[in-house]
């Protein structure tokens, strides 16, 4: 079987591509190497450096004809979407119906999307959120998610092309980005080893629910094979986390003599957000399986690995 993964040499995307590819699978990576990079395309994936608006992408569909794709190539950036929403639409919205009617053509059997868990639901009524809670995204970003799902429900009631949509909560783990809007965690991290100050928006007690990308990962591949009566699954672990824990726990790990600095709080921040995932486990019997602090523990690992040789170390035995 051949799957076809945009944004494949992205942080989650060549995550995924990494584990298809221990199952087996032979893999397609489609990505511009905007925000991806090369170096994480495994070496076993046929590679394609392309925007998925270019026309040529059909030409790609046309000679690999994959069996399944997995779209996981977005504007990920939701502070960007506020400034530039149109671009941001551009990307998320009319980039994913290129990539579908590329599907339709080419008899793509499944697509499966990534989508999110706290932009589409905003700020939350109840705790955790399941997928029936209703969408109310506060963001150009979740608004471009949500659009691309009806497109998705349109294409499948149509063309009947079959998808799964997964509402990621907050992902985190090797390959993120330090320099990125979305990365708390690799932006601790990249701060910590590199000796500089850390600063925690607001008072640190706003919530996310943080999951690792290898549990991520196998929630795709699990998409692919399990035939299931619903098509949007919560991908969380269900436990709310404290910016605050975050920065203790790396500071614990990393650099123990740290201190705690709080700025501005962000505008425009949810104050909570937390997903439900009893339908993933119930119906794709996946669930994560890394703990935090192991997650964080392998997350810091990966990250001092990549630093010189004569860099500060991570202690991966600290509690």
């Amino acid at each position: 079987m051949k799957v076809l993964v945009t944004g494949g040499a992205g942080f989650i995307g060549s995550n995924i591509v990494d584990r298809l590819i221990e199952k087996g699978y032979d893999v397609v990576v489609v990505d511009d190497l905007s925000t991806g990079r090369e170096e994480n395309v495994n070496a076993k994936a046929v590679f394609y450096r392309m925007d998925i608006q270019d026309p040529q992408l059909e030409s790609v569909f046309r000679t690999e004809k994959p069996d399944y794709v997995c779209h996981q190539a977005a504007q990920k950036d939701v502070r960007f979407s506020v400034t530039d929403p149109v671009s941001d639409a551009r990307i998320n919205i009319l980039g994913t119906i290129d990539v579908l009617q590329n599907c339709v053509k080419y008899k793509v059997k499944k697509v499966v999307f990534a989508s999110t868990g706290g932009a589409i639901y905003g700020e939350q009524d109840v705790f955790p959120a399941p997928e029936t809670h209703p969408a109310r995204p506060i963001s150009p970003y979740g608004v471009t998610k949500l659009t691309a799902e009806h497109y998705m429900y349109y294409y499948k009631a149509v063309y009947g092309l079959d998808y799964v949509s997964l509402r990621y909560s907050n992902v985190y783990g090797p390959r993120q980005d330090p320099h990125g809007e979305a990365g708390v965690v690799a932006i601790f991290i990249r701060r910590m080893l590199d000796e500089e100050q850390p600063v925690i928006n607001g008072d640190g007690e706003q919530t996310r629910d943080f999951v690792y990308v290898g549990d991520v990962a196998e929630a795709n591949i699990l998409a692919i094979t399990n035939d299931t009566p619903e098509s949007i699954f919560n991908i969380g672990t269900g436990v709310e986390v404290s910016i605050n824990r975050i920065f203790t726990s790396l500071k614990d790990i990393i650099q123990p003599s740290v201190e705690e600095r709080h700025g501005p709080p962000q505008q425009g921040e949810q104050r909570r957000s937390v997903i439900d995932c009893t339908r993933a486990r119930e119906l794709m019997h996946w669930e994560p399986k890394v703990s935090l602090m192991d997650g964080l523990k392998m997350t810091c690992e990966y990250f001092s690995a990549k630093r010189p040789a004569h860099s500060r170390q991570v202690d991966a035995t600290a509690r």
